[in-house]
């Protein structure tokens, strides 16, 4: 063989190294997140963001379409029994925990007991009708319930439904979430706050040959503009949350692909009207004469084209006009200053003043201040407070607020965009809403199989949570995705998460 030329070698080095970089660069997905997310255990964990991780690293027992229907993750196939009142789920077999932990009925068991009984639990809600949980074998497991309950697979799509080891979870108690073990197609391997979480390959997923990364690192960056500037460097590879007001130039220079999909969330203003000592404290928490002027005071349309460019759809209940479960005998309110005003007069307090928390994520912080400006019109002084996002979650927890500025990403079955915010003293209820009347027509509506009639128990619910107005509705976001154009494999589900596998680079 003859020998390579001295001269030569050091260029042949040179691109065979850069070679070697461009196929490692490519094996890492980068993410820009628009805010870091809280413990990333699924029994604690309360944010968005956190469920855009769990994606990747949390398989549930069951997953969603594009058109909301439920399709098999852990579980293969499903049957009620005759009453309705249990359920069974077979297992799929062969599948282990990022520990090497065998995945089985009894670790099904397992993962829905801590669920609801788990000091903290934000799952204690979405699976309260379930009374029990039977090992039938080692891949079929059975839940019972109290009551027929049609929500509960819709449940097991999301957090509900995600299954972690338990015997990491056993051995690390309240600190799982530092370091979680789940069984999805990433594992855990860091996390730096407010810098990043890296998630790496997990060799042997049961579905391994849809895992084209070797590695994940998700970058929370609030900024929006920080964020498409770190995607335009290169920095990035996809960012969820892009500014509305930067689509349709992204769009005409064509460099990045950029996906729009409507959510089956909200966004909204929750109100502190029973929650601590600050509902008694302000006009708005006592009043609902005063809550309903604010509402009347908001232009909604108004909000959209200003927050949003026009990339959301508004709204006035826990899920969108276009869907199917909204009460359409209770219609958007149109602004009506004149009637706040008088609304205002009536209650005594011509002039209210409240304080707006807002987190500090730019299209919050954008509502807060077209909101301040559209309720000056007819006399409120709204003081804006903004925090960290997490921040703000615990004030919300602790009651310590007025009035906050909160997106619900929203879940298939509208129940899970309405039960744990208005059943009483539910871990999400952060209004402190609490209706005995109410209360029964939301049980009413989990029990109702009847698509039907679940809709006219779903009407009777809305205008009494609506009279009161814990929360103020005010539009449903379009998740507004961009990303390279090489990134190929990316599925535009309702619920706003990116899932990892079948992403790959072109």
């Amino acid at each position: 063989m003859p020998s390579t030329p001295r001269n030569l070698l050091k260029p042949l080095l040179a691109l065979a190294l850069a070679g070697f970089a461009l196929g490692s660069a490519a094996q890492t997905l980068r993410v820009g997140l628009a805010e870091d997310p809280d413990a990333l255990d699924p029994t604690l964990a309360r944010t968005f963001v956190g469920r855009l991780v769990f994606a990747g690293l949390c398989d549930k027992l069951f997953d969603i379409d594009e058109k909301l229907g439920i399709v098999p993750q852990l579980a293969t196939g499903y049957q009620w029994s005759p009453d309705n009142k249990s359920l069974t789920l077979k297992l799929r077999q062969g599948v282990t925990f990022h520990d090497g932990e065998k995945f089985d009925a009894a670790a099904v068991k397992f993962n829905i007991e801590r669920h609801k009984t788990m000091n903290g639990s934000n799952r204690r809600g979405e699976l309260a009708p379930v009374t029990s949980v039977d090992v039938v074998d080692p891949s079929t497991v059975r839940l019972n319930l109290a009551a027929p309950f049609s929500p509960l697979l819709a449940q097991l799509t999301d957090r509900a439904g995600m299954m972690v080891s338990p015997k990491a979870a056993q051995a690390a108690g309240e600190r799982f979430g530092a370091n979680p073990v789940c069984s999805g197609p990433f594992k855990f391997t860091e996390r730096v706050a407010q810098d990043r979480i890296v998630l790496e390959r997990y060799p042997n997923y049961w579905n391994k040959g849809a895992v084209h990364f070797d590695k994940v690192i998700f970058t929370p960056i609030p900024d929006a503009t920080v964020r498409l500037a770190n995607l335009r460097s290169g920095q990035l590879d996809f960012i969820e949350r892009a500014a509305p007001s930067d689509i349709e130039k992204i769009l005409a220079e064509k460099k990045l692909k950029v996906a729009r999909i409507t959510e089956i969330g909200y966004q909204g203003i929750t109100i502190n009207i029973g929650k601590s000592d600050k509902a008694k404290g302000n006009p708005l928490g006592r009043d609902p004469r005063v809550r309903e002027a604010l509402e009347l005071a908001l232009d909604r349309q108004g909000l959209v084209q200003v927050v949003m460019d026009n990339e959301a759809i508004a709204g006035n209940q826990w899920v969108p006009p276009t869907n199917g479960w909204y009460a359409k005998n209770l219609p958007v309110p149109r602004r009506n200053v004149e009637r706040a005003k008088a609304l205002l007069k009536e209650a005594g307090v011509t002039n209210p003043s409240f304080t707006l928390v807002t987190p500090t994520t730019s299209d919050a912080q954008r509502i807060a201040l077209v909101v301040q400006a559209m309720a000056r019109e007819a006399g409120f002084d709204v003081k804006i407070q903004a925090a960290e996002f997490a921040t703000s979650l615990n004030m919300a927890d602790k009651g310590d607020f007025e009035a906050y500025v909160l997106a619900w990403s929203g879940r298939p079955d509208p129940d899970g965009n309405l039960y744990s915010f208005h059943a009483c003293k539910q871990p999400l209820n952060y209004a402190g809403y609490c209706d005995a009347e109410t209360d029964a027509l939301i049980k009413q509506s989990r029990e109702v199989l009847d698509p039907a009639q679940r809709r006219k128990v779903f009407e009777q619910v809305a205008a009494r949570v609506l009279k009161e107005r814990p929360i103020i509705y005010l539009y449903h976001r379009k998740w507004l995705w961009v990303y390279n154009p090489k990134l190929q494999g990316v599925r535009e589900i309702p619920d706003g998460l990116l899932r990892l596998t079948g992403l790959k680079m072109s």
